[in-house]
């Protein structure tokens, strides 16, 4: 019933800013203890958790990239977004969007996930 998917452009130049749109369906992101997280897995590496939006706007993230990520969301379209600013070739990564019924980082924990898109950073 609930389904997510991610949606923006498949490539960036670097030092510009990655911009991403999760839109989901099937429930409201602003439910009661729902969290709603991006996660990207960059070729040949595993899967990487970003950060996460709360159903009451609520955000956190990885320490590696919370200097250069903000994640938002747009109630009024049920949607949320991904920013990773200042991308380098190293950020190209297959972006997911997932759900959760806590705040975690464990993979194990989304119980809904996007199909991914494909992310590629070059000039």
């Amino acid at each position: 019933q609930v389904q997510l998917q991610e949606s923006g452009p498949g490539l960036v130049k670097p030092s510009q800013t990655l911009s991403l749109t999760c839109t989901v369906s099937g429930d409201s992101i602003t439910t009661n203890n729902y969290y709603w997280s991006w996660i990207r897995q960059p070729p040949g590496k595993g899967l990487e958790w970003i950060g996460y939006i709360g159903y009451a706007g609520s955000t956190g993230y990885t320490p590696s990239l919370k200097n250069r990520t903000s994640i938002s969301r747009d109630t009024s379209k049920n949607q949320f977004t991904l920013q990773l600013s200042s991308v380098t070739p190293e950020d190209s990564a297959v972006y997911y969007c997932a759900r959760s019924v806590y705040i975690s980082n464990d993979l194990s924990d989304m119980e809904y996930w996007g199909r991914g898109t494909l992310v590629t950073v070059s000039s």
